[in-house]
């Protein structure tokens, strides 16, 4: 285990004084908001600085959506699949940034540029569908613009 991980965490959770299973998530976001995300060497040492089994606080992070266990990719993608956007085909948007990036939601892709996250509402229904791009918003999407998006974002890369 990283030395830099472990006195990170022993950091963290002695702001937290006295702290147990009902502080495992604040103790677990504030990881994660260090971090990026995770890791099992840092779940491994809230357990046991909290005196609790891995497999507990894996049960606990797996559970909530804003847990992440890979690190995020350079250009982090939130693709907005609620009501409006679905309905205007979001999730054609969706299979074609799988099939684009060769990850599934929740993967970040080999070269760790690009994340890919589904969320519920992104609140711009009126831009339907939309994904967030590294802060940007990319409206009235369709499978066939994410080539091209995602070009420039490489680009950028590059730059």
């Amino acid at each position: 285990m990283s030395a830099n991980i472990a006195e990170s965490v022993k950091k963290i959770v002695a702001r937290h004084p006295h702290a147990g299973r009902d502080m495992l998530i604040p103790v677990l976001q504030e990881i994660q908001e260090e971090f990026g995300y995770l890791s099992r060497e840092s779940v491994v040492e809230v357990g046991k600085q909290l005196n609790l089994p891995a497999s507990k606080i894996y049960g606990v992070a797996t559970f909530y959506n804003q847990f992440r266990f890979t690190p995020q990719g350079k250009f982090h993608i939130q693709i907005c699949r609620g009501t409006a956007c679905h309905v205007k085909g979001s999730l054609a948007v969706l299979e074609a940034l799988k099939r684009e990036l060769k990850v599934e939601a929740g993967e970040t892709t080999k070269d760790g540029l690009f994340s890919l996250e589904v969320v519920a509402c992104i609140g711009a229904c009126g831009l339907a569908p939309v994904a967030n791009i590294a802060g940007n918003f990319h409206a009235n999407l369709t499978s066939q613009a994410i080539p091209g998006i995602l070009k420039q974002y490489e680009k950028q890369a590059k730059a």
